[in-house]
């Protein structure tokens, strides 16, 4: 029998829907931070360590918040005041997490420029044409999916190239073309040698990604702020209602 009033036995299973809710918004975590790990991790060469520990972050939060659904729902339909509590601090503790989770997307999507700038000027020297190193790799990878050519610019090849020429990913190769192709930087015609740099592009592309974490840690967040003031709410009735002293 319940030892709760009806008023608060309504909040009892309004706090249990949450918790089906939390349980699916832990999902929702793990797969946005898996989902964007992925993608940084074909482009870990040119990325800093930052973006890698925020979705891993949102992972690790995404498998806590599955795992204490437990007891806020055991502890609601029990009404079991210890479950709840603990329940209660739990989720208070994860709400500070996923929210400075969040705003370090956002604050990782305003830094992603100046991280990746830097990233693509130091490894324009690693780039070699008779070594077919991780770096030549992925330069060449990125220059063909964004079709860009430097970091700011074609110039930019200048400290490995001084003698005018071009990784041929920075060209678009003409279609029909036999035998052996060659880009230069004086290629001017349009859909010959790429005119934009790659900063951009990539950059807001990293960028983009890194506001979906930033989203999903500030929206989840904004949720369970709710649960916590349920929690709190059905802890403090359970706690009356059974007549326990203290804070335990």
């Amino acid at each position: 029998m319940s030892i709760l009033t009806g008023s608060a036995n309504a909040v009892k299973y309004t706090l249990f829907g949450f918790n089906l809710i939390f349980l699916i918004t832990g999902i929702i975590l793990i797969a946005v931070g898996a989902g964007v790990g992925a993608v940084y991790t074909g482009y870990e060469l040119f990325l800093a360590g930052k973006f890698f520990s925020i979705p891993t972050f949102l992972i690790v939060i995404g498998a806590f918040i599955i795992v204490i659904t437990f007891f806020g729902c055991w502890g609601a339909l029990k009404e079991n005041y210890c479950l709840v509590l603990s329940f209660s601090i739990m989720l208070a503790i994860i709400f500070i997490l996923e929210l400075s989770a969040g705003i370090s997307g956002y604050v990782l999507r305003n830094d992603a420029s100046s991280l990746i700038k830097t990233s693509l000027t130091e490894s324009l020297k690693d780039y070699n044409t008779f070594t077919q190193s991780p770096t030549t790799a992925l330069w060449d990878d990125v220059q063909h999916d964004f079709n860009c050519c430097g970091v700011s610019d074609y110039k930019d090849w200048a400290v490995t190239y001084p003698n005018a020429s071009l990784p041929i990913s920075c060209c678009t190769i003409p279609v029909g073309a036999a035998g052996t192709f060659s880009c230069f930087n004086n290629f001017t015609s349009e859909g010959v040698r790429h005119t934009n740099g790659c900063l951009d592009g990539f950059s807001n592309y990293i960028a983009s990604h890194a506001v979906s974490l930033g989203a999903a840690g500030v929206v989840i967040a904004v949720l369970q702020f709710f649960g916590v003031i349920f929690a709190c709410y059905i802890a403090r009735e359970i706690k009356i209602r059974n007549g326990i002293t203290g804070f335990i």
